[in-house]
This record gives structure tokens, sequence and C-alpha cells, in this order.
């Protein structure tokens, strides 16, 4: 079973540097995204609901990836091996989050309202009155802050449960794929239906964020980083993705600066485009050592 985890692994981050992402209207993230929007609304007792929303809908999720690759190894441990590089191939993401955080960073000193854009579809976050370098300090947050949710998280997952059972390595990786994004959906002060689910993505990525802060160290040379990073970790309201962000600008050494929200590294001065580049580099070595140690603990 080792090899063939750390074939599905291996599957995964082949198809990931060929094609980035399925196309959104055949993404299983999307199409649990369209799934849980209904949900987003006022009930009668919303935090009922949103409990057993957090409940029920990853482990249904995790069911459906476990199943198909409990399946597919019943034909053979080839198809079992794909069916689980393919769910950890929808349930990661690496090359479309850097590429965009580049890409962004990069057009900040040539096209203003073209960066602005693709901020709010990078990270979700209203770019109208940014300047330049609060956009790539925000490219660079979201490159880091997805290090951890969008890689590191599933992968870890993963690489924990597969020398077990290949199906609940499988499952494990969905379930926390569907556990951050039902967060990403519900998880606001403003909607108490999604009080449950913000628990919940808080508790399954305690590790995970402190994981791939370790990584960024690792990747920047300097372990030192997580030392200088603990002070301003806790910035954020989050109480996990403080800890990637902050090690990136320990990195740097520059400042990083959601407005009106949260500073790392006080003092220092936001990035420039070439400090933007580098941190994504830095993103894009870490992402490196997070696949080739998840493929060391699924052989284990």
């Amino acid at each position: 079973m080792p090899p063939v985890a750390t074939g599905a692994i291996a599957l995964s981050v082949a198809l990931d540097a060929a094609v980035a992402e399925p196309p959104r209207r055949i993404h299983p993230v999307a199409w649990f995204g369209r799934a849980v929007g209904p949900f987003d609304r006022a009930w009668r007792r919303p935090r009922a609901v949103g409990a057993l929303l957090a409940l029920a809908l990853p482990l249904s999720v995790a069911g459906f990836a476990g199943g198909a690759t409990a399946l597919g190894l019943a034909v053979g441990s080839v198809v079992g091996a794909t069916v689980a590089g393919l769910v950890l191939f929808v349930t990661t993401s690496r090359r479309l989050l850097l590429d965009a955080a580049r890409e962004t960073a990069d057009v900040t000193e040539t096209d203003l309202g073209w960066a602005r854009s693709r901020l709010r579809a990078l990270a979700g976050r209203d770019a109208a009155d940014l300047s330049p370098a609060e956009i790539r300090s925000a490219a660079v947050e979201s490159a880091a802050e997805n290090l951890a949710d969008g890689l590191v998280g599933p992968l870890l997952a993963f690489a924990l449960l597969a020398p077990v059972s290949l199906s609940a390595a499988a499952g494990a990786a969905a379930w926390m794929k569907a556990v951050n994004t039902l967060d990403s959906m519900l998880g606001y002060h403003a909607r108490p239906v999604g009080w449950a689910s913000a628990r919940l993505d808080d508790a399954a990525m305690f590790v995970p964020a402190r994981a791939a802060a370790a990584l960024l160290a690792l990747a920047a040379r300097d372990p030192g980083l997580l030392t200088r990073a603990r002070r301003w970790a806790h910035a954020p309201r989050s109480p996990n993705a403080g800890w990637p962000m902050a090690t990136l600008a320990a990195a740097l050494d520059a400042r990083l600066e959601k407005p009106g929200a949260y500073v790392l590294n006080r003092g220092r001065s936001l990035p420039t485009a070439e400090r933007a580049r580098r941190g994504v580099g830095v993103v894009d070595r870490a992402s490196l050592l997070a696949v080739l140690l998840s493929g060391g603990l699924a052989w284990l």
C-alpha cells in the first residue's frame, strides 16, 4: 500500500503541473460549493443547523471519496491509486494559486486596474482603494495562507492515513477540503449558521497551519523565522492563518497588512514587486517540500 499511496500523490502533482485545476463546471469543489449555497440563509435555529451541516456535509464528501477509492482498489491497485490521485488533485491546489499570486504582484507596476481585479479573484478582497504595495502584500499573504489551506491541509490528512488505508486517506483529504470550503462560504461572524463550520476549520487547520509555517522557514533556510513570526502570528482574527503569513513576513523582512484588520512585522515597508516575487518563490519551494514530505509519510 505505501507505493500505491505515494503513486497517488505523484499523480496529483503531475496533474496539477499539467492542467492546474479542472474546469469549474466539472470541478467537485465547485459542485460542493453550489450544494452549500442554499443553506446560506436565515434559519430559526442557525447554530443547530450549522452544527448539522458541519458534521454531515464533510462526512458525506469523505464517504464518497473513500468509497470511490475502495471500489478502485477492488479492481486493482493501479485503479485505486488513480482514483486516490484524482481525489488529491481536486482537493489540493498549488500551481494555479502560485501563478495567480505571482501575476498579481507583477502587474501592480504596469496595470493597477488589472491587478485589483486579479486580487479579488485570488483573495476575495475588495481592492478598489488599495495601493500597489497593499495589493502586493495581499497577494503574498494569500499565497502563504493558501499553502496551508489549499495544499498542506489535505496532503497531511492523506499522508497520515495512507499507511493505514488508502480509502481512509482519500476520504480524509476530501473531508479536510470540505471543511475548509464550508468555512470559506459560511464561517463569518455575521452568519450564525457558519459558527460550527468556522470552529471546526479552526480545529482541523491547527496543525497544518503551523506545519506550513515550518515549511516556509525551511524553504527560506532560516528556522529562526518561526521565533520571530510568533510575535505577530496572532494579529489576524484566525488562530491559524497568521502563522504562515507571519513566517513569510519575517522571511521577506517586509510588512504584510490588511488595512483595518491586522499588521504583520510592523515597522518594515510593504513589499516591493521584487520582494513579493521572492515571497511567492519561498511559498513555491515550501509547497514542493510539502509534497516530498507527504510522499515520505505515505511510504512509512
